[in-house]
């Protein structure tokens, strides 16, 4: 049975023996994921606490983390979703995310009206990639890729 998570703390509990199991065992994300079968970036926003773990998968993280049955019954629960409390993170990359919204949250906003009409950006049907690519000026560069169904507005 499908069970919801309302308090945001049992979660962030959980979180916090994962990240620091996954210190202690020196793995990384991309290996938490290959366990659990599902893709880094959902695999690692489960992990933090922003997405249900299905049962195989929680179960293999778990394992892999050395967590206790509550913990993985923890993971497979629905939480409450939402990760920066306050209004302006305050950690310098988050930050940087909400920078760039501040300043091309409008254009964004326009360029999709403007492709596909009124609506929005699924963050429930979507896929998130991160990649690292050398700049051709030297140095690397970031590439973040958001993959969102878009849903239209529809009139009642």
């Amino acid at each position: 049975m499908t069970h919801a998570q309302f308090d945001p703390a049992a979660r962030q509990a959980v979180a916090a023996a994962a990240v620091e199991a996954k210190t202690r065992r020196n793995l990384t994300w991309q290996q938490i994921a290959d366990a659990s079968g599902l893709s880094v970036a959902f695999t690692t926003a489960a992990v933090l606490g922003q997405h249900a773990l299905p049962e195989t998968a929680a179960r293999a993280v778990g394992e892999l983390l050395g967590l206790d049955e509550d913990a993985v019954l923890l993971l497979q629960t629905i939480p409450t979703r939402g990760s920066i409390p306050g209004s302006i993170p305050t950690d310098p990359t988050i930050y940087r995310f909400y920078e760039m919204l501040q300043v091309y949250g409008t254009t964004l906003k326009a360029l999709v009206h403007e492709e596909f009409g009124d609506g929005i950006i699924s963050a429930i049907n979507f896929k998130l990639d991160v990649k690292k690519v050398a700049d051709p000026e030297g140095g690397e560069r970031a590439v973040i890729t958001l993959d969102g169904k878009y849903l239209p507005l529809k009139p009642f």
